[in-house]
């Protein structure tokens, strides 16, 4: 399923219990300000210089012109915390939530702070930007972005993490925020669940995951980006492979099995 941003995303409308999603758009010189009241959230600042105050810290963020330029800035805001955003230029902020009973402190961090990995291999390759992991210092989110090059598979082998069934998974609730060029897509199957459904995803996009598995491929000629923002009551990356194509992972690194020309 997919949803416009414009208004964002609530559990009501996700039919789920914790997260909330939407994306700010601000023009240069305006100002976004507000309470948190009882809900944590995870900002990030997908392209322009912003000025942060989130509690008592607040940075001056430069920024990035867009997602494909460079790693994010991006905060945590806990609950019952006066939060301030000024645009210096055009900004774009992507802003995750649930509700919380814990208290943590307010932070705000850099491109410095990211951890990059490398997933996969070969059409499966993509990049994993870390944000927000377990031990963060957080309750219930988590906060990963996803660079997929064109033409590769992501999300994948296709994974679930929709029942508490720890070590093996864990139930969350996750959003798909895709940027691509205007005229790119992507794929995304949900399956496995409550629903079978291919689902084309364009630029600026949402994608809920609600149950079952989800993997992405990008169009060819289209590099895509996709923010993950999750939620759950035990958030960890703990997430159940589809068994019929989990023995992926010890072959993607394997000699190409097919050359091309073939000949009798």
């Amino acid at each position: 399923m997919t949803v416009s941003t414009q208004d964002g995303v609530t559990p009501a409308q996700a039919g789920w219990k914790y997260l909330s999603f939407q994306v700010h758009r601000l023009a240069a010189g305006q100002v976004l300000q507000g309470r948190s009241g009882d809900e944590e959230a995870v900002l990030v600042l997908l392209g322009g210089h912003l000025k942060f105050r989130l509690g008592e810290v607040s940075i001056d963020a430069p920024g990035r012109a867009d997602v494909f330029s460079g790693l994010p800035y991006y905060g945590y805001l806990p609950r019952q915390t006066d939060w301030r955003l000024e645009a210096v230029t055009p900004c774009e902020v992507a802003w995750g939530s649930a509700p919380t009973t814990q208290d943590h402190p307010a932070r705000l961090l850099g491109p410095k702070d990211c951890q990059v990995e490398m997933r996969g291999a070969r059409n499966v390759e993509r990049q994993i930007t870390h944000l927000v992991d377990p031990g963060f210092g957080c309750h219930r989110l988590l906060c990963v972005e996803v660079y997929t090059p064109s033409g590769n598979w992501s999300s994948y082998p296709p994974h679930r993490h929709d029942a508490h069934d720890p070590p093996r998974q864990v139930k969350l609730e996750e959003v798909y925020y895709y940027r691509m060029a205007p005229d790119g897509f992507a794929f995304q199957r949900l399956y496995g669940g409550s629903t079978d459904q291919v689902v084309m995803a364009k630029d600026r996009d949402v994608v809920l995951v609600r149950d079952g598995y989800h993997p992405v491929v990008a169009g060819p000629g289209y590099d895509i980006y996709y923010l993950n923002l999750l939620a759950g009551d035990h958030p960890s990356w703990a997430a159940a492979d589809d068994p019929d194509v989990a023995w992926v992972r010890g072959v993607w690194n394997s000699p190409q099995p097919l050359s091309l020309p073939m000949h009798p």
